[in-house]
Parts: structure tokens; C-alpha cells; sequence
């Protein structure tokens, strides 16, 4: 399965494709134990995207199963999960990471974050102002222990670790190889990721 195109994601980075409805993409771990934060918009109005709370809902589920959808703001499917080649972790219940975040957790200064990178992607479409919503985290292992407590653990990804998605409306796709190098998601080392567009 040979790629049409493959997008490289610097470590700490994000990148952004627009892709017709009905192509597929991958999203590669390259080099292991790193977590992404994927972005669906559409393309006729970026006030809908791909919504967490919406396609838990939908699919009666924290995650979708392969063959199963996420949907929209509107309820709309916008991406169906066609093949996991991973270890199946991942997560829709944790936003995005943010500069107060990091503040929070102690970070002085600067840092990258996933929302800064989704932020810079869609300003390169020419869309400023988006609305930041609930990502979906692929590659993360963040259970939910018997007390109700968010457990924060490394990924269990190793490396060329994959899924894939096809999409449902013509959309901005946006993938960011999560900065966080302060709780252990990233096995506090974050690396590259990759995006690989399958079909033109």
C-alpha cells in the first residue's frame, strides 16, 4: 500500500492536508510510544468538525471500533476508522494540551503544544479564530481507573505502528505530534510522527 503522499510531522509539530471525501490516510508512529492529536474540519463551514462528545455519543463507546465513525458537531459522520495496526490504545476524553496547560503543570516559558500546531496548520488554510475541540487522540493510553481517575501512561505504540481513516465530507485533516514532555504519554520524549495520504 503505497502512499500518494507522505506528510513528515516534526516532533512537537503539526501538519494539515485537505482531502476530497472518500480518501484514505494513515497515521504513522514512527519511531514508537508517541501520541497524536487528530483534527477533522469541514472544508464548507470549519464551525463542524470532528466532534469527541458527539461520536462517543454515536457509537456508544469511548472510541470507535474499526469500521465504526466519528461524526461531527452536526452529527455527521466525517472519518471511519478502516484498520488499527496498533496496540488499539487511544483516547477522546483529554483536550488538547495548551500554554496554560504546561503553565500548570509547571512549565516556565515557552512551550509547544497541540493546540498552537492545529492553531498554525489551519491558519496556512486561511481559517483563524477555530474553534479548538476535543481531539482525537490516537496512539494514547490514558485509562480510567475504578475510581474514576485518569491514569497517565506511556503509549504503547512501537515504531511504524499505524491506523487509518477514511473520509466522509471533503475536510482539513490535522495531525500534531504531541509535546507533552512532562507527563509520561509520550514516554516523556516526544518524536516524529507521520501522515500518509493513500489515494489522490
Amino acid at each position: 500500500m503505497s502512499p500518494v503522499r507522505r506528510i513528515e510531522i516534526p516532533a512537537r509539530e503539526g501538519r494539515g492536508v485537505m482531502l476530497a471525501a472518500g480518501q484514505r490516510f494513515r497515521c504513522i508512529d514512527v519511531q514508537g510510544k508517541q501520541c497524536g492529536d487528530l483534527f477533522a474540519f469541514s472544508q464548507a463551514d470549519v464551525g463542524e468538525f470532528a466532534s469527541a462528545e458527539h461520536t462517543r455519543v454515536s457509537a456508544g463507546r469511548l472510541f470507535p471500533q474499526v469500521g465504526g465513525q466519528f461524526v461531527t458537531n452536526k452529527r455527521r459522520p466525517i472519518l471511519t476508522l478502516l484498520e488499527d495496526h496498533s496496540p488499539g490504545k487511544h483516547d477522546m476524553l483529554v483536550a488538547a494540551c495548551d500554554p496554560t496547560r504546561f503553565q500548570l503543570l509547571g512549565v516556565e516559558g515557552w512551550h509547544a503544544s497541540c493546540q498552537e500546531n492545529l492553531e498554525k496548520a489551519m491558519s496556512g488554510f486561511g481559517h483563524t479564530g477555530i474553534n479548538i475541540p476535543q481531539p482525537i487522540n490516537i496512539f494514547t493510553n490514558i485509562p480510567v481507573l475504578d475510581d474514576g481517575a485518569l491514569d497517565w501512561r506511556p503509549a504503547l505504540t512501537k515504531p511504524g505502528d499505524w491506523i487509518m481513516f477514511r473520509t466522509e465530507l471533503p475536510c482539513y485533516v490535522v495531525l500534531t505530534a504531541c509535546p507533552q514532555d512532562v507527563l509520561p504519554i509520550n514516554d516523556k520524549n516526544p518524536t516524529e510522527m507521520a501522515l500518509e495520504v493513500l489515494d489522490e
